[in-house]
């Protein structure tokens, strides 16, 4: 035997050896040692194969341009107050417009020049009113609100992915679609309440004053002072779990964000053994909370998350270390999603549920059990037609056939790749294609034999010219299917995941396994005929 041969033959050896070591973790993963399960996964399944959640999600984006506004309020009211430029009041109206009342035009070209000079994306339009005040009205530029509408998406897919990431779900899909969409796969989900609740919590975090002097009763009657909101306190019963809620006036600019935030952790209240959230600030953060809580000693601060008041403690000193706590009687299962949410951060704006499907686990054994079925019996046809047509050399590519699955599978488990339904087609595709391959090879060898040459030279000239013709139509479907992996989404990706594996593997088997299998007999002994 040619050393040539040998290390094909090695070569072989070792791919089936490697194949065989990344398919056993999927078929016999409870039988096999920790050191083997840790060093390679079972093959990914998607979400029509092993269950779980399809949610189609809608981004507000409206409000992510009045929270903007509501930003640049905060902020122009801090520089007028540094330029010691006299003002009525500030204001967001229609949504979409920052409106700043002064008493006299030459004010009102003070705050122009002020408002140009830090935020030059803003529109300028000056209308006087009664009683000689003067309103300067700021909006956004149209590109400008385009810009942040498409970060408010760009933000919100990246949240929501980091959310995933910690809540725990195997080969999730998150992908942006057209109209302010969002794509979300979650396949083996066995809570979806919990993972609706989860990705779809805006967790605004905000700090607002208390007003203390409002009227809480004729709040809720609809009589609210200018410049505040209603919201309602969070109180569970710790004796019976009966959730309650306070109506509490607050001042509806917010002193600080969530969006400062450095970290989010659980930890547990010794008195009352019971879970609470520890929040840290960032730097620019812990001024920012060192400066309100300086300003506002022995005044309440409310804790707000999502327009729901959690606590609203009195601010007994200055708090320099830039860390606080949200309490509000949680479940532990309460307090790890909330420092969930807080540390991925918060949504940039609500989002809404347009599609919500559950796909069982039951349908999805029920979709493998037919995708395996239609892989046996279109292999066990292709079978039977190649050893009729082409006798023992149909056992040779029957053998590269099987290697071609499994190599496919190993390859799926080695690069993590996700075995979808429509993969399992792409699996089916392949071995047609594979056998294709050998196809031509064969046929190239009859000829070669009709013209009288030796089995050897014959079987040389045959997968000589048949090579260039399979590098060809394998290439282009690769080509094919590398557009639809980059382009497609769900189904379609799949498809063209397995369907480029298969294409490599088919490849491999058709023209190199199928050729050492050839050679090792034809060395072996002096073969005057090929059963072909």
């Amino acid at each position: 035997m040619s050393n040539s041969l040998k290390i094909r033959g090695l070569v072989v050896f070792v791919c089936l050896v490697l194949a065989l070591f990344s398919l056993a973790p999927t078929f016999l993963n409870d039988s096999l040692p920790s050191w083997w399960q840790e060093s390679v996964d079972p093959i990914h399944r998607g979400l029509d194969l092993q269950g779980g959640m399809h949610l189609v999600l809608g981004v507000d984006v409206d409000k992510a341009v009045e929270s903007r506004i509501d930003s640049l309020i905060d902020q122009t009211d801090s520089l007028l107050r540094e330029k010691d430029l006299v003002f009525k009041r500030i204001e967001r109206r229609e949504g979409d417009r920052l409106v700043v009342v002064v008493y006299d035009s030459e004010a009102g070209d003070q705050v122009d020049v002020l408002m140009m000079e830090n935020f030059p994306s803003l529109e300028v339009e000056t209308l006087p009113i009664a009683g000689g005040y003067v309103e300067k009205h700021y909006r956004l530029s149209e590109q400008e609100a385009a810009n942040i509408a498409d970060y408010a998406v760009r933000q919100a897919l990246e949240t929501m992915r980091n959310r995933v990431d910690e809540f725990g779900v195997s080969e999730p899909t998150l992908q942006r679609q057209s109209d302010n969409r969002i794509l979300i796969q979650l396949p083996g989900v066995k809570d979806p309440e919990r993972a609706i609740s989860l990705i779809g919590k805006t967790a605004r975090l905000e700090f607002k004053m208390v007003a203390e002097t409002a009227d809480v009763a004729a709040a809720q009657n609809g009589n609210l002072l200018a410049g505040t909101q209603l919201l309602y306190e969070r109180n569970t019963d710790k004796n019976t779990g009966l959730v309650t809620e306070t109506p509490i006036v607050v001042y509806s600019k917010t002193s600080l964000t969530g969006d400062l935030l450095e970290d989010a952790n659980v930890r547990i209240d010794t008195r009352y053994n019971e879970p609470y959230v520890s929040i840290d600030f960032n730097r620019v953060g812990a001024k920012r909370f060192d400066q309100i809580t300086a300003a506002s000693v022995g005044k309440r601060m409310a804790i707000v998350l999502d327009d729901t008041v959690y606590s609203a403690p009195v601010i007994r000193e200055r708090i320099s270390g830039g860390s606080a706590q949200i309490s509000g009687s949680f479940t532990s299962q309460e307090a790890t999603d909330l420092a969930i949410v807080l540390r991925a951060g918060s949504l940039p704006a609500p989002v809404n549920i347009l599609e919500n499907r559950t796909v069982g686990p039951s349908l999805g054994h029920d979709s493998i059990s037919k995708g395996i079925k239609s892989v046996i019996v279109g292999s066990l046809l292709v079978v039977c037609a190649m050893i009729v047509y082409y006798s023992l050399s149909g056992l040779v590519a029957v053998v590269a056939l099987t290697l071609n699955v499994l190599f496919i599978g190993a390859m799926l488990a080695l690069f993590g790749a996700t075995l979808t339904l429509p993969g399992i087609a792409g699996i089916v595709l392949t071995v047609g294609m594979a056998v294709d391959a050998n196809v031509l090879i064969f046929e190239r060898i009859r000829e070669e034999l009709r013209l009288g040459k030796a089995p050897k030279v014959a079987l040389d000239l045959g997968y000589g010219k048949a090579f260039v013709t399979i590098m060809d139509a394998n290439l282009t479907t690769l080509l094919a299917a590398l557009v639809l992996f980059q382009f497609g989404t769900g189904p379609v990706k799949g498809f063209a995941v397995t369907l480029s594996i298969g294409i490599v593997a088919s490849l491999f088997t058709a023209i190199f396994v199928s050729r050492v299998i050839f050679d090792f007999f034809l060395n072996r002994r002096q073969v005057r005929r090929l059963s072909i």
